[in-house]
Parts: structure tokens; C-alpha cells; sequence
């Protein structure tokens, strides 16, 4: 599982990846965590399948590698623990969920 402060410091770390699997609606509602990737759940298989170009060309970053270090987040952890389950059965090694996920950030951002 991933921690606050490790989600906290991504935009320090340019080659991990953290993923939004909520839904585009959610994002609106709340807002979005700094340096996350949206992709929603229902799509998050489709969207690793993508050939590598199509991937950067419809979420702006390069498809992360077998072996690249991604978090997965929700709004209480539940989708995020699925997603890391999901992508691991992909074939990628280093897939966490952040299982405090938005409710966790908001609390600790005192918003």
C-alpha cells in the first residue's frame, strides 16, 4: 500500500506514476490530486493495451514500463486496490494502491 507522504512527494519523482481511477464527475466534484493521471476504472484495461504512442497521445505522459512504479487512487481505496490488482494480471510488477486514497489527501490537506 502506498502512504500519504509517498503520493505527497510524485511530482518529485518523475518516473513514478499515480493513477485516478474515479470517475470524470468525481474529479470535478473534489478536485484532483497534483501529477495524477485520470483514467477511470471501467477503462483502465483498454488504456494499458493501448499501443505506447496512443497511450502519451490521449493521457499527455508515456505509457509506463513492465517494471515502473505506479499508485493507484479512488476516493476511499476500494477502486484503487482493484486497479493494482488489474494491472498486475497485465503483467506490471510495481503496482500499489493508495488505500487512503481522496478521503485520506483531503483530511490531510485540511481542505
Amino acid at each position: 500500500m502506498a502512504s500519504y507522504e509517498e503520493v505527497k512527494d510524485i511530482p518529485n519523482h518523475p518516473t513514478k506514476y499515480l493513477f485516478d481511477v474515479r470517475n470524470k464527475n468525481e474529479l470535478e466534484e473534489t478536485g484532483v490530486l497534483p501529477a495524477s493521471i485520470n483514467i477511470p476504472l471501467p477503462e483502465l484495461e483498454k488504456a494499458f493495451n493501448l499501443p505506447d504512442d496512443d497511450f502519451k497521445k490521449t493521457y499527455g505522459r508515456a505509457k509506463p514500463s513492465i517494471d515502473a512504479e505506479m499508485i493507484f487512487s479512488c476516493k476511499a481505496g476500494g477502486r484503487a486496490a482493484r486497479a493494482a490488482n488489474l494491472i498486475k494480471t497485465l503483467g506490471f510488477i510495481n503496482a500499489k494502491a493508495y488505500a487512503g486514497s481522496w478521503t485520506e489527501w483531503e483530511q490531510k490537506q485540511g481542505k
